[in-house]
This record gives C-alpha cells, structure tokens and sequence, in this order.
C-alpha cells in the first residue's frame, strides 16, 4: 500500500509488516454516502502507530490523497463501532504493543462491503489488502 512505504522511511513501523500478516480492517458503523443503489458501512484498515509518532503518520499520509490520504480517526475505535480489535472483518489480527496508538484509515475494502450489503448482479473488486499492482512509482501519488 502506497503510503505504507513512506512510513516505513520516515522510521514508523508497519506492525502487520512486521509481524508478516495481511492488515487488519474493520466494517464500521459509519455510512458511505450512496451511490445509486450502492450502499454500505465505511470500511478502515488500522495500523498502530508509536504516540510520539502519530502526528509523523498523519504528515506523511496525508500527502498520498489518491491513495488513501491522512487517517479518518486516531484513537478509541469504540467511536467507530468496532468492538475487539483482535476480530478483524478482513485481514489478520496485530499484536499491539503498549504505547501505540490504533490509527485508522479509509480502506479500499468500503466497495466490497457495499456489493456485499447490496448485492448487485455483477461486480468485479480486488481482495483485501492485495490490491492493484501498476507500473506507476509512488512518488507519483504524493503531493507537495
């Protein structure tokens, strides 16, 4: 994931990374605004952020807009209707050490929930955390 490697550099760990897992994401109570007939929960990925750092992570990510930007929350993930954050919707559940923060961003699994809630006749999507691989450099996608 584009941003992930810019945290990386700018000396945040990556837990999932780390501990060789698929991030974890999570269904949320929050609605999408709808599209048509398309509907469904806001999905967001979370990545546990050292607190002296989490400020470096919102800098850094949110210069990557096209590709999921800053965090939509930092904090208490009860705010976003998740219960048990070892209980992951899609993805892997992460050790989170003491003194990390849960930090979450907009997921591109949000489509997904919406087929699965809507359940047009046809859909095509990508697998959680395995997302579309291109030739474009991820300098591409950061803004000044």
């Amino acid at each position: 994931m584009t941003f992930e490697a810019a945290l990386r550099a700018g000396g945040i760990a990556i837990g999932h990374i780390d501990q060789g897992v698929n991030v974890p994401m999570y269904r949320t109570t929050h609605r999408c605004l709808s599209a048509g007939s398309m509907a469904g929960p806001l999905v967001v990925s979370m990545r546990a952020i050292p607190s002296g750092q989490v400020a470096d992570a919102v800098r850094i990510t949110s210069r990557y807009p096209a590709v999921h930007g800053a965090p939509v929350h930092v904090g208490n993930p009860s705010e976003l209707g998740i219960s048990d954050l070892q209980r992951p919707d899609f993805g892997d559940p992460v050790t989170i050490p003491d003194g990390h923060i849960p930090v979450f961003w907009a997921c591109g699994v949000t489509p997904q929930a919406a087929v699965m809630e809507t359940r047009p006749e046809l859909a095509i999507g990508h697998a959680p955390g395995h997302m579309l691989i291109t030739d474009t450099l991820d300098s591409a996608y950061l803004t000044p």
